[in-house]
């Protein structure tokens, strides 16, 4: 194995496995009952702050129409969204947070943000900061090769 893949591999260990701490860590803080899709879902529709359809939250989440239509289902059922058959063409739908979603939603935040807080602190803002810009860029580029 030459050293550019050593290196490519090295890199994506690494980030496979913050991002499974990362996980690990965001569903134990999390409300009882929230799963991190459910979070992650709320958070897109509140930022949104707009309707989508369930294929576009598909393909913004990078999951099956299937699993987000179950996730839907879910946080429906929860009183967190609402979803209504699309006026303009009925074979579509539209999904929007409900203000129990908004209150679930910032009840999650306000669990995890000690936690997110806590590391930024103890890796310093400096240098959260300086890595941004290429961990973006990296989601950027892996974004448009699928």
């Amino acid at each position: 194995m030459n050293d550019k893949n050593g290196l490519a591999i090295t890199l994506f260990g690494e980030i496979l496995m913050a991002d499974q701490l990362a996980r690990s860590r965001l569903t134990k803080a999390l409300p009882k009952g929230m799963e991190l899709s459910h979070f992650s879902v709320l958070n897109h529709l509140d930022r949104a702050q707009g309707e989508r359809s369930p294929a576009q939250l598909a393909k913004t989440f990078h999951v099956t129409r299937g699993a987000m239509t179950n996730t839907l289902s879910k946080l429906e059922l929860a009183g967190y969204v609402h979803i209504r058959p699309d006026w303009d063409d009925a074979r579509r739908k539209m999904v929007a947070i409900s203000p129990a979603g908004r209150q679930a939603r910032d009840a999650a935040l306000a669990g995890i943000a000690p936690m997110i807080s806590d590391i930024v602190q103890q890796l310093g803002e400096e240098r959260v900061r300086s890595a941004l810009p290429i961990l973006r860029e990296l989601r950027l580029r892996l974004d448009d090769e699928s």
